[in-house]
C-alpha cells in the first residue's frame, strides 16, 4: 500500500514525520480499492453461506457444493452451534458488516475524508470482525473437525482489511506508535497480514496433515 494522501487539519508545514494530532484523513487510492475488494469478498462469502444455509433449513439431506471431502465440509460447519453465536446464522451478520465495509471504500475513493473518531471506529469494527474470525478458525479446527472454503475467504479478507486499517490509523496518528514503529509499517504494511494470514494457512496444514499428504 502507499502512503496515505491525508490532508492535515491544522498540523504546521514541515511536521510531517513529527506526526501532530491529526482531525480528518482520507486514504489513497490503493487503499480505498482494498477496502472495497475485501469487502467485495467477505459480503460473496457470506451471500453462499447465507444462500446455501437457507436450502440446508428446507432440505436437511442438502450437500452445498463447498462440502468436497471428508475434512472440507460445509455443511458441517453450517449445521454447527458455532454457526449461529449470537442466536442467528453468522453469515447475516457479515451481510452487513462486509457491505458497510465496501462503503467505506467507495467513499474514500470519491474523495472522502473522515475525523479520528470515525477511523477508530472502524479499527474497532474491524479488531471485531478478526477476534470473531479467530474464534470461528478455532473452533472449526479443533472442535467442529471441518473446513469451509468460503469461510476461510471471509478469514482472510477480514484479516486484510484489519491489518490495513489498523497501519493506516497508526501512520495518520490516530493510535499513538513510536517512530521506528510507524517508519516499519509506513514501508512493510504487507508483512502483518501475510504472517497472519500463513499462521492460518499453518494450522490448517498441520492441523490434518495426514489427510493432506494422503
Amino acid at each position: 500500500m502507499t502512503h496515505s494522501t491525508a490532508a492535515t487539519d491544522g498540523a504546521a508545514p514541515g511536521r510531517e514525520d513529527s506526526h501532530p494530532t491529526r482531525t480528518r484523513a482520507g486514504t489513497s487510492r490503493a487503499f480505498a480499492w482494498m477496502l472495497v475488494i475485501t469487502g467485495a469478498a467477505g459480503l460473496l462469502a457470506a451471500w453462499v453461506i447465507t444462500i446455501d444455509k437457507f436450502k440446508l433449513l428446507e432440505d436437511p439431506d442438502f450437500v452445498p457444493g463447498c462440502s468436497l471431502n471428508p475434512v472440507v465440509a460445509c455443511g458441517n460447519i453450517m449445521q454447527s452451534e458455532q454457526a449461529s453465536a449470537f442466536g442467528f446464522p453468522n453469515p447475516m451478520l457479515g451481510l452487513a458488516a462486509y457491505a458497510v465495509v465496501i462503503a467505506v471504500g467507495v467513499s474514500l475513493l470519491s474523495g472522502a475524508r473522515f475525523p479520528r473518531w470515525y477511523w477508530l471506529t472502524f479499527n474497532a469494527g474491524t479488531l471485531f470482525g478478526v477476534g470473531f474470525c479467530t474464534w470461528l478458525q478455532y473452533q472449526s479446527l479443533y472442535n467442529i473437525n471441518s473446513l469451509c472454503l468460503w469461510c476461510c475467504l471471509a478469514w482472510v479478507a477480514t484479516t486484510v482489511m484489519f491489518w490495513y486499517v489498523t497501519v493506516h490509523n497508526v501512520r495518520e496518528g490516530f493510535l499513538p506508535a513510536p517512530r521506528g514503529l510507524r517508519a516499519f509499517v509506513g514501508e512493510f504494511a504487507w508483512v502483518l497480514p501475510v504472517l497472519h494470514v500463513g499462521v492460518i494457512g499453518m494450522l490448517v496444514l498441520t492441523r490434518w496433515w495426514e489427510f493432506w499428504t494422503s
